[in-house]
């Protein structure tokens, strides 16, 4: 693990480091150091350290990605002085971008200087999730799992995605006779079928590239593979996003949700999890409301009169945090660049939980699940709303710096300032989500951390109608067509969307 590392600091604080871990008993490999301080213009290519050893300069920052590839560097060791906190950020962001195991040691002259003593500043993965939201996960049952999982043919979309990945590790855990990934990103596809096979290398598994859309090919691959637990987690989920291809949203959300389903159900997979969003709830946004149509079409699917083989259900849960794209991987390449920190709106709150949390709750409804009916909506326990500035307030803090919000004098002391900013809440989004239509609708479960909605679907929906509707609409090329498309089988879609956009024009108006 430490055979190739690179030493990271400045001509003052690299000899007495190299000094350090070479009185380590780790079996440091020295590949080199970088020298990080732009005034210096020293040509030497050596640093002398004690016992006349001389360790190579490789360059600076600008040379870091040539060390990693050329010289395959597997760990640095950083040391900077309390002043380069900015440059000491950089470091830390391209390094983690790099994927390289880091290490951060103070330089010795701040240790001793009480006047300078060292923050201790943390980087974005050494700062606990669970810490940020203040929330004790829920467990799993392995017993009522196991029996769902083990020894079945197990079938994953989106598996490549933050929550897909996650599944694909908690099933692999359950010794299915197989693991199917499925997933149309080619890069993500490779990296989670590389971890499985490295992790549980005696597993049976398949790396499936393909786009669930695609209906045809959807089911010849299940005829093929003949999954017995399907989890759908291929989605798009990005709200602004969503908002201007409203018509890749119902291709991907409605119709890939239909592929699957219907390819489940045709080779009689024993079990079909949807995942779902409390953006589906009185949804502002096209994404959230495509989500409530995908879950319509799967209660559907059971109604009395049909007969479904498949044991369906849904799962709806918050936001996700630590996913991908998600508000602390943004921070943290903010953070990174000194900031500011960004939040919407100082009002504004979510439901939070870590992958690991949602995948296993997910996880345990598919077992959790006992008939063929009308498809259940379980609803996960994501506890109180959280205040996004007080999760980015917390955040800035975990790191081992000051929040500093818009018209604040920064505090004076040994923590830098970072500036948290407002920058107003974009188009679809909401102040507050929902989990439930009602909370009284919402009743407990034998699972602690999963309720079950009450409520269910429309007798009088024409689901087939429905449907037609939208696959004639998403191929048209005018946006609103699709909307308003949408918004007639979501109607509550077009009153909320309205009080989304005066909240945007409030804030505007306001700052």
């Amino acid at each position: 693990m430490w055979a190739r590392t690179l030493l990271i600091g400045t001509r003052q604080t690299l000899p007495s480091l190299a000094a350090q871990l070479r009185a380590s008993s780790k079996g440091i490999g020295f590949a080199g150091c970088l020298v990080v301080n732009e005034s210096e213009r020293d040509s030497r290519r050596t640093i002398e350290w004690p016992a006349g050893v001389s360790l190579a300069v490789l360059g600076d920052l600008t040379n870091l990605s040539d060390a990693h590839r050329v010289l395959g560097v597997t760990s640095a060791v950083v040391s900077l002085p309390e002043s380069m906190g900015a440059q000491r950020l950089k470091v830390s962001a391209r390094l983690s971008e790099l994927g390289v195991r880091t290490r951060f040691v103070p330089p010795i002259d701040d240790v001793l200087d009480e006047s300078r003593a060292p923050v201790i500043r943390r980087s974005a993965s050494d700062v606990s999730i669970v810490e940020l939201i203040g929330r004790v996960p829920f467990g799993i049952d392995r017993r009522s799992v196991a029996q769902a999982i083990a020894g079945k043919r197990v079938l994953i979309t989106g598996a490549g995605g933050s929550i897909g990945s996650e599944l694909a590790r908690i099933c692999a855990t359950f010794s299915p006779s197989s693991l199917i990934l499925m997933e149309r990103a080619e890069n993500a596809l490779f990296e989670i079928d590389r971890q499985i096979g490295t992790r549980f290398p005696g597993l049976s598994r398949r790396a499936v590239l393909h786009d669930i859309t695609d209906a045809d090919r959807t089911r010849r691959l299940f005829e093929d593979l003949k999954p017995q637990v399907v989890f759908h987690a291929a989605a798009h989920k990005h709200v602004p996003l969503m908002e201007d291809h409203p018509a890749h949203a119902v291709t991907n959300n409605v119709f890939g949700t239909r592929s699957v389903a219907d390819a489940s159900i045709a080779v009689k997979a024993e079990r079909y999890v949807l995942v779902s969003t409390d953006k589906a709830v009185n949804p502002t946004s096209v994404m959230g409301a495509t989500k409530r149509i995908a879950e319509m079409y799967v209660q559907s699917l059971g109604r009395a009169g049909r007969e479904c083989p498949t044991r369906c259900a849904i799962v709806r849960f918050g936001n996700v945090l630590g996913s991908a794209c998600s508000v602390v991987p943004i921070w943290a390449s903010q953070l990174a660049e000194g900031g500011p920190i960004t939040v919407t709106d100082p009002r504004m709150t979510r439901y939070f939980m870590t992958i690991h949390e949602a995948a296993t709750l997910v996880v345990q409804s598919a077992a959790a699940t006992k008939s063929t009916g009308e498809a259940p909506v379980y609803v996960l326990d994501m506890g109180e709303p959280v205040k996004i500035l007080d999760l980015a307030t917390r955040f800035v803090r975990a790191h081992g710096f000051a929040p500093t919000l818009p018209g604040e004098t920064p505090m004076v002391g040994d923590q830098a300032p970072i500036e948290i900013a407002f920058s107003g809440a974009r188009p679809g989004e909401k102040l507050h989500e929902e989990l439930a239509y009602a909370d009284e609708q919402l009743q407990c479960t034998p699972n602690p951390g999963i309720r079950a909605w009450r409520g269910s679907l429309d007798p009088n929906l024409d689901i087939q109608s429905m449907i037609a509707e939208l696959d004639r609409v998403r191929n048209d090329s005018s946006g609103a067509e699709v909307i308003e498309s949408i918004a007639a089988h979501v109607p509550e879609l077009a009153e909320r969307r309205t009080q989304s956009y005066q909240l945007k024009k409030d804030f505007e108006a306001a700052a």
